[in-house]
Protein backbone atom coordinates (compact mmCIF):
# COMPACT_ATOMS: atom_id res chain seq x y z
CA UNK A 1 0.00 0.00 0.00
CA UNK A 2 1.45 3.28 -0.91
CA UNK A 3 2.10 6.09 1.26
CA UNK A 4 -1.02 8.18 0.63
CA UNK A 5 -3.60 5.26 0.71
CA UNK A 6 -2.59 4.35 3.81
CA UNK A 7 -2.91 7.70 5.02
CA UNK A 8 -6.58 7.74 3.88
CA UNK A 9 -7.10 4.79 5.08
CA UNK A 10 -5.77 6.04 8.38
CA UNK A 11 -8.11 9.32 8.14
CA UNK A 12 -11.01 7.54 7.46
CA UNK A 13 -10.78 4.98 10.53
CA UNK A 14 -10.26 8.10 12.80
CA UNK A 15 -12.79 10.26 11.57
CA UNK A 16 -15.16 7.15 11.54
CA UNK A 17 -14.28 6.24 15.35
CA UNK A 18 -14.62 9.94 16.65
CA UNK A 19 -18.36 9.96 14.62
CA UNK A 20 -19.43 7.05 16.33
CA UNK A 21 -18.66 8.99 19.41
CA UNK A 22 -19.73 12.48 18.51
CA UNK A 23 -22.16 11.70 16.20
CA UNK A 24 -20.85 12.04 11.82
CA UNK A 25 -22.03 15.58 10.87
CA UNK A 26 -20.28 17.04 14.57
CA UNK A 27 -17.11 15.66 13.19
CA UNK A 28 -15.03 18.67 11.36
CA UNK A 29 -12.22 18.38 9.17
CA UNK A 30 -9.89 20.12 11.92
CA UNK A 31 -11.15 17.18 14.39
CA UNK A 32 -9.81 14.78 12.28
CA UNK A 33 -6.51 16.67 10.95
CA UNK A 34 -5.90 16.76 14.70
CA UNK A 35 -6.65 13.41 15.90
CA UNK A 36 -4.49 12.08 12.85
CA UNK A 37 -1.79 14.55 13.46
CA UNK A 38 -2.05 16.63 9.78
CA UNK A 39 -2.27 19.98 9.13
CA UNK A 40 -5.78 21.04 7.77
CA UNK A 41 -4.37 21.60 4.82
CA UNK A 42 -2.87 18.11 4.78
CA UNK A 43 -6.41 16.85 4.85
CA UNK A 44 -7.39 18.91 1.95
CA UNK A 45 -4.97 16.24 -0.07
CA UNK A 46 -7.28 13.71 0.97
CA UNK A 47 -10.72 14.84 1.29
CA UNK A 48 -11.51 18.10 -0.55
CA UNK A 49 -14.51 19.00 1.61
CA UNK A 50 -16.57 17.34 5.29
CA UNK A 51 -18.88 16.03 2.30
CA UNK A 52 -16.53 14.02 0.85
CA UNK A 53 -15.33 12.70 4.14
CA UNK A 54 -18.64 11.96 5.71
CA UNK A 55 -19.06 9.67 2.40
CA UNK A 56 -16.07 7.74 2.98
CA UNK A 57 -16.34 7.10 6.58
CA UNK A 58 -20.23 5.84 5.42
CA UNK A 59 -18.77 3.72 2.78
CA UNK A 60 -15.76 2.68 4.49
CA UNK A 61 -18.25 1.37 8.04
CA UNK A 62 -20.36 -1.08 5.56
CA UNK A 63 -17.66 -1.96 4.20
CA UNK A 64 -16.10 -3.09 7.10
CA UNK A 65 -18.77 -4.31 8.65
CA UNK A 66 -19.50 -6.97 5.48
CA UNK A 67 -15.71 -7.57 6.06
CA UNK A 68 -16.13 -8.85 9.33
CA UNK A 69 -19.95 -9.56 10.42
CA UNK A 70 -21.00 -11.03 6.82
CA UNK A 71 -18.24 -12.19 4.65
CA UNK A 72 -16.66 -15.05 7.37
CA UNK A 73 -20.44 -16.17 7.56
CA UNK A 74 -20.34 -17.58 4.08
CA UNK A 75 -18.38 -20.74 4.89
CA UNK A 76 -20.59 -21.52 7.22
CA UNK A 77 -23.70 -23.88 6.12
CA UNK A 78 -27.32 -22.00 4.79
CA UNK A 79 -29.87 -21.80 7.75
CA UNK A 80 -28.61 -22.08 11.43
CA UNK A 81 -25.17 -22.18 11.05
CA UNK A 82 -24.94 -19.50 9.10
CA UNK A 83 -27.24 -17.57 10.88
CA UNK A 84 -24.99 -18.12 14.35
CA UNK A 85 -22.09 -16.97 12.75
CA UNK A 86 -23.33 -14.00 11.48
CA UNK A 87 -24.94 -13.48 15.06
CA UNK A 88 -21.54 -14.15 16.92
CA UNK A 89 -19.32 -11.86 14.52
CA UNK A 90 -22.27 -8.63 14.87
CA UNK A 91 -21.74 -9.46 18.33
CA UNK A 92 -17.99 -9.19 17.97
CA UNK A 93 -18.42 -5.96 16.02
CA UNK A 94 -20.15 -4.07 18.53
CA UNK A 95 -18.29 -5.44 21.66
CA UNK A 96 -14.68 -5.76 20.98
CA UNK A 97 -14.57 -3.61 16.96
CA UNK A 98 -15.80 -0.64 18.46
CA UNK A 99 -15.90 -1.66 22.52
CA UNK A 100 -15.26 2.46 23.20
CA UNK A 101 -18.43 3.66 21.43
CA UNK A 102 -20.37 0.70 20.44
CA UNK A 103 -21.64 0.11 17.10
CA UNK A 104 -21.13 3.01 14.64
CA UNK A 105 -24.15 1.75 12.37
CA UNK A 106 -26.37 2.56 15.30
CA UNK A 107 -25.52 5.95 15.62
CA UNK A 108 -25.34 7.00 11.83
CA UNK A 109 -29.16 5.20 11.54
CA UNK A 110 -30.11 7.56 13.89
CA UNK A 111 -28.28 10.43 13.13
CA UNK A 112 -29.20 9.89 9.32
CA UNK A 113 -32.84 8.90 8.95
CA UNK A 114 -33.94 12.02 8.26
CA UNK A 115 -30.90 13.92 6.51
CA UNK A 116 -31.87 12.84 2.99
CA UNK A 117 -28.18 12.79 0.75
CA UNK A 118 -25.73 10.44 -0.66
CA UNK A 119 -24.46 9.10 2.79
CA UNK A 120 -28.17 8.14 4.19
CA UNK A 121 -28.70 6.51 0.47
CA UNK A 122 -25.40 4.28 0.70
CA UNK A 123 -26.26 3.73 4.19
CA UNK A 124 -29.78 2.34 3.54
CA UNK A 125 -28.74 0.56 0.35
CA UNK A 126 -26.18 -1.32 2.18
CA UNK A 127 -28.33 -2.27 5.35
CA UNK A 128 -30.94 -3.46 2.68
CA UNK A 129 -28.48 -5.71 1.35
CA UNK A 130 -27.79 -7.25 4.25
CA UNK A 131 -30.66 -7.61 6.37
CA UNK A 132 -32.19 -9.33 2.54
CA UNK A 133 -29.10 -11.93 2.68
CA UNK A 134 -30.07 -12.57 6.42
CA UNK A 135 -33.81 -13.19 5.50
CA UNK A 136 -32.88 -15.53 3.22
CA UNK A 137 -30.78 -17.34 5.74
CA UNK A 138 -33.67 -17.39 8.15
CA UNK A 139 -36.04 -18.89 5.22
CA UNK A 140 -32.97 -21.83 4.94
CA UNK A 141 -33.43 -22.35 8.46
CA UNK A 142 -36.25 -25.06 7.82
CA UNK A 143 -37.86 -27.15 5.00
CA UNK A 144 -40.58 -26.02 4.00
CA UNK A 145 -38.77 -22.46 4.35
CA UNK A 146 -40.39 -19.87 6.40
CA UNK A 147 -42.54 -17.70 4.29
CA UNK A 148 -40.80 -13.76 3.62
CA UNK A 149 -43.32 -12.36 6.50
CA UNK A 150 -41.77 -14.78 9.16
CA UNK A 151 -38.65 -14.20 8.10
CA UNK A 152 -38.72 -10.75 8.65
CA UNK A 153 -39.94 -10.93 12.06
CA UNK A 154 -37.43 -13.02 12.85
CA UNK A 155 -34.98 -10.60 11.42
CA UNK A 156 -36.67 -7.96 13.02
CA UNK A 157 -36.33 -9.62 16.61
CA UNK A 158 -32.57 -10.83 15.71
CA UNK A 159 -31.42 -6.75 15.18
CA UNK A 160 -33.07 -6.50 18.37
CA UNK A 161 -31.16 -8.32 20.00
CA UNK A 162 -27.92 -6.84 18.87
CA UNK A 163 -29.44 -3.25 20.01
CA UNK A 164 -30.60 -4.59 23.46
CA UNK A 165 -27.07 -5.49 24.15
CA UNK A 166 -25.67 -2.22 23.59
CA UNK A 167 -28.38 -0.22 25.54
CA UNK A 168 -28.07 -3.06 28.48
CA UNK A 169 -24.41 -3.16 28.35
CA UNK A 170 -23.04 0.33 27.23
CA UNK A 171 -26.12 2.62 29.17
CA UNK A 172 -27.66 0.10 32.10
CA UNK A 173 -23.64 -1.77 32.96
CA UNK A 174 -25.17 -5.35 32.47
CA UNK A 175 -22.44 -7.25 32.49
CA UNK A 176 -24.70 -10.60 31.75
CA UNK A 177 -26.16 -8.51 28.52
CA UNK A 178 -23.76 -10.52 25.87
CA UNK A 179 -25.04 -13.89 27.48
CA UNK A 180 -28.60 -12.86 27.21
CA UNK A 181 -28.26 -11.78 24.22
CA UNK A 182 -26.89 -15.02 22.96
CA UNK A 183 -29.56 -17.27 24.88
CA UNK A 184 -31.93 -15.06 23.36
CA UNK A 185 -30.88 -15.46 19.64
CA UNK A 186 -30.55 -19.25 20.26
CA UNK A 187 -34.31 -19.59 21.37
CA UNK A 188 -35.67 -17.44 18.10
CA UNK A 189 -33.42 -19.90 16.07
CA UNK A 190 -35.08 -22.67 18.05
CA UNK A 191 -39.08 -21.73 17.86
CA UNK A 192 -38.51 -20.71 14.25
CA UNK A 193 -37.14 -24.21 13.13
CA UNK A 194 -39.93 -26.07 14.92
CA UNK A 195 -43.10 -23.74 14.07
CA UNK A 196 -43.32 -25.40 10.73
CA UNK A 197 -44.65 -28.83 12.71
CA UNK A 198 -47.21 -26.57 14.10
Amino acid sequence: MRKGEATRGRIIDCAARLAAVRGLTAVSLGDVADAVGLSKSGLFKHFESKDAMQMAVVEAVMERFGEIVWKPAETHPPGRGRLEAVFEHWLHWCENEWAESGCPIMQLTTELDDQPGPPREYLHMGLGMFRAAVIREFQALRDPPLTEAEAKAAYFQMRSFILGLSEARRMMGDGDAERSARAAFEALLDRTARSAAA
